[in-house]
C-alpha cells in the first residue's frame, strides 16, 4: 500500500483536479469516437445531442465518484498520490516514479496480453476490431484516466468503505479480504460497463461475444485495481494507458 498522504490535502481542490483530469477522457469520447460512429452506422439521435448528454451524464458521475474517492479513500488507505501532491501545492518528483514505475511494468505486459486476447477472441469480435478502431488518443485518456476514477477511485474506494464501516469495529485496519471484495465487485463493473457499447457496435451479444467482453475486461480490471490498492491510482491509470498503447504499437509490428 502507498505511503501515508501529506497532511491536510485540500479536498476540494483535490476533487477538481481528478474531476478535470477524467473530464478529459469524457470529452475525448464525445468529439473524437461519437463522429466515427455516425459515420459508420446510424445513430438513435442527432450526433450534437449525443455528444452532449453524453458529456453531462460522465460529468455528473465522475463528480461523484471524484468526491466518494475524495472522503472516502484516506478512511480506508487509498491514495493519488500525484493529485495529492498537486492539490497541496508540494512538488510532484518524489512521488512520480513510485506510480509510473510499477505502472510501466504492468502496462507493457498487459497491452501484449490484450493483443493476444483481441487475436483469440470470437470472430464478431475480431471483425469489429478491423472495421472500428477509436481513435488511440481517445482510448488512453477515456480508459487511463476517466475509467480509473470511476471504478477504482469511486466504486472500489465506496465498497471498500462500506464493508469497512458495516462489517468493522470503530478503529480497525481494513481488513485485506474486504479490499479483495471490492476490488473482484469492481473489476466485474468494469466488464459488465462494456456490455452496452459491445451490443451496439455487434448489432447483438452471442454467448462467446459476452464471456469474452466480460472476461476479458474483468481481467485486466483486476490488475489496475491491485495497482490502486498496492501503488496508488496513478499507476493504475499509467498501466491502463500504457495497455491501449502497447497493444496499439504491437498489432502493427
Amino acid at each position: 500500500m502507498p505511503d501515508s498522504p501529506p497532511k491536510a490535502v485540500p479536498r476540494l481542490r483535490l476533487a477538481l483536479l481528478l474531476w478535470l483530469a477524467s473530464m478529459f477522457g469524457a470529452v475525448s469520447v464525445a468529439v473524437m469516437i461519437l463522429p466515427r460512429l455516425g459515420a459508420e452506422m446510424p445513430l438513435p439521435a442527432p450526433l450534437w445531442l449525443i455528444a452532449l448528454a453524453s458529456v453531462l451524464q460522465s460529468g455528473l458521475l465522475l463528480a461523484l465518484a471524484t468526491w466518494a474517492g475524495v472522503v472516502l479513500a484516506p478512511k480506508v488507505g487509498f491514495r493519488a498520490p500525484l493529485f495529492e501532491a498537486a492539490a497541496s501545492r508540494c512538488p510532484i518528483r518524489a512521488e512520480l516514479w513510485s506510480q509510473v514505475r510499477p505502472g510501466i511494468h504492468a502496462g507493457v505486459p498487459a497491452g501484449l496480453v490484450l493483443l493476444l486476447f483481441t487475436r483469440l477472441a470470437p470472430p464478431e469480435i475480431v471483425e469489429l476490431a478491423g472495421r472500428f478502431e477509436p481513435p488511440l488518443l481517445a482510448r488512453m485518456l477515456y480508459g487511463g484516466i476517466t475509467e480509473e476514477v470511476l471504478l477504482r477511485w469511486g466504486v472500489m474506494t465506496g465498497l471498500t468503505w462500506l464493508m469497512w464501516r458495516l462489517l468493522q469495529r470503530p478503529g480497525e485496519a481494513v481488513r485485506p479480504a474486504y479490499v479483495v471484495v471490492a476490488l473482484v465487485a469492481s473489476s466485474l463493473l468494469f466488464g459488465l460497463g462494456h456490455l452496452p457499447a459491445a451490443h451496439f457496435l455487434l448489432g447483438g451479444l452471442t454467448p462467446s461475444t459476452l464471456s469474452w467482453v466480460i472476461g476479458a475486461n474483468l481481467t485486466f480490471g483486476l490488475l489496475f485495481g491491485w495497482l490502486f490498492w498496492r501503488r496508488g491510482l496513478e499507476s493504475a491509470m499509467v498501466a491502463h494507458a500504457l495497455t491501449h498503447l502497447v497493444n496499439h504499437l504491437a498489432g502493427r509490428i
